[in-house]
C-alpha cells in the first residue's frame, strides 16, 4: 500500500469558555493520506493559539512530497523525522509529524479491519480517568460547581489549577475542593509552570494538608534540575511531561527524580510512534503513564500502555465538546473509566463544516 496524496489543513475551533491566559480556541490540523488501495486515513495535530498555519504548511511542502510514492506505513517516522532535520527536530516538526503519524497508524488500522486499539495491542477493557479543568481564573463558587460536576459523573479523582498570586487564594480554593471530594477521592493540582523554587516549595507546603496525589508543572518545564532541588524540599510526587518532547528528555526526568507520572502529549511528541516508545521507556522505568489532554486518541492509547495511569477527561475540550467530529468517536468516557469501541481504526471523524484557519480575520 503506497501514499498517492496528503492534504493537511488546519481548522478554528472556538472555546466555548476562555481558558485562563486569554486562550479562546483550539486549533486543530486535520491530515488526509491518500493511498492506490484506495483507503485514506485520517491524522491531526491540535495547539491553543500559536502555530497551526505553519504546522499545516510543513506538512504540504515538506511532508507531502517525502511521503507520496512510498510505504503508507508509521515505520517512516525516523525517515521523516530526518527529513525535516533543518527545520529543527522538537517543536512544529514534531507536531507536524504527529497528524501524519496518526493518520498512518488510522491506515495501517483501516487496511487490517482492526481498530487501533487492536492494532497497538489491547491490554485492558477499560483505563481510569479523572475530572480536569482549566479554571484557575473561575471564581470559588464556580470551580465548587464544576467539581460537584465530576463527582455527580462519577470521577474518583480530579485536578484544578492552582498558582494564584496569593497563596491563601489557592489554600482556599483547594481547600473547598477537597470537602467536595470528600477524603476517599484523589485531588491533584496544577500549576501550569508559575511558580519558582521558594514559590512552589512554600505553596506545596501550604497544600499539604489536603493530600495531594500529585502536581503538575510546578516549575518551568524544561529546567529539570529545578525540579530536582524544588524534589529536596518537598514529598509530593510531581506529574511532568506535556511540555517534554523526546524519550531523552523524559529519561532525564526520572534520572533526576522529578518524574513520578510521566504526561507525553500525543501531538507534541510527534504521534503515535514515538509515544508508544517513551510509554515503554517509562514502564521500564517504573513511572506510569498519564497522557496529557486529546481524550479521545488519549483514551485509547491507554487501554494499550504497560503501566498506565489516569486519563485526563477535560470539562468541555474534547474534540466531540468542541464540534470537531462529524460523529461519536467510539471513545466513551463513563463514570471513572473511558472505553473504546472504534471500528477499524482510530474512529476519528472531522466534520466537514469545520472553519479554516486561513478564513478567520486576523
Amino acid at each position: 500500500m503506497r501514499v498517492t496524496g496528503v492534504r493537511a489543513c488546519a481548522y478554528r475551533l472556538p472555546l466555548h469558555r476562555a481558558w485562563d491566559g486569554g486562550v479562546d480556541r483550539n486549533d486543530v490540523v486535520v491530515v488526509h493520506v491518500d493511498t492506490d488501495a484506495g483507503l485514506t486515513g485520517t491524522g491531526f495535530s491540535w495547539t491553543p493559539l500559536i502555530g497551526a498555519r505553519a504546522v499545516e504548511a510543513v506538512v504540504n511542502d515538506d511532508l507531502a512530497a517525502v511521503l507520496v510514492g512510498g510505504e503508507a506505513h508509521p515505520c517512516r517516522w525516523q525517515e521523516l523525522r530526518w527529513h525535516l532535520r533543518e527545520a529543527g527536530t522538537s517543536g512544529l516538526t514534531l507536531m507536524a509529524l504527529a497528524g501524519v503519524d496518526i493518520a498512518l497508524w488510522d491506515l495501517r488500522a483501516r487496511a487490517r479491519g482492526e481498530s487501533l486499539v487492536e492494532l497497538v495491542g489491547r491490554r485492558r477493557a477499560q483505563a481510569p480517568t479523572y475530572g480536569s479543568g482549566v479554571n484557575l481564573d473561575y471564581s470559588l463558587p464556580d470551580l465548587v460547581e464544576q467539581v460537584r460536576g465530576w463527582v455527580a459523573a462519577g470521577h474518583r479523582a480530579a485536578k484544578i489549577k492552582v498558582g494564584s498570586v496569593a497563596l491563601a487564594r489557592d489554600v482556599e480554593r483547594v481547600r473547598a475542593v477537597r470537602e467536595v471530594l470528600g477524603p476517599e477521592r484523589l485531588l491533584m493540582v496544577d500549576a501550569n509552570q508559575r511558580w519558582d523554587v521558594p514559590g512552589a516549595a512554600r505553596a506545596l507546603a501550604g497544600l499539604a494538608p489536603f493530600g495531594l496525589h500529585f502536581v503538575e508543572e510546578p516549575l518551568p518545564a524544561e529546567d529539570l534540575v529545578a525540579h530536582a532541588r524544588l524534589r529536596e524540599r518537598t514529598d509530593v510526587p510531581f506529574a511532568v511531561g506535556e511540555n517534554l518532547r523526546t524519550v531523552e528528555e523524559f529519561e532525564r526526568a526520572v534520572d533526576l527524580g522529578v518524574c513520578d507520572i510521566a504526561q507525553p502529549n500525543v501531538v507534541r511528541v510527534g504521534g503515535i510512534t514515538p509515544f508508544l516508545g517513551i510509554c515503554e521507556v517509562m514502564a521500564r522505568r517504573g513511572v506510569p503513564v498519564a497522557p496529557h489532554l486529546l481524550p479521545e486518541l488519549s483514551g485509547q492509547l491507554a487501554l494499550c500502555l504497560p503501566r498506565s495511569g489516569m486519563v485526563e477527561d477535560i470539562d468541555r475540550a474534547s474534540l466531540a465538546a468542541l464540534g470537531a467530529l462529524a460523529r461519536p468517536s467510539g471513545v466513551t468516557f463513563e463514570g471513572d473509566v473511558v472505553r473504546a469501541d472504534t471500528g477499524p481504526g482510530h474512529g476519528l471523524v472531522f466534520a466537514d463544516t469545520l472553519t479554516p484557519v486561513a478564513d478567520v480575520a486576523p
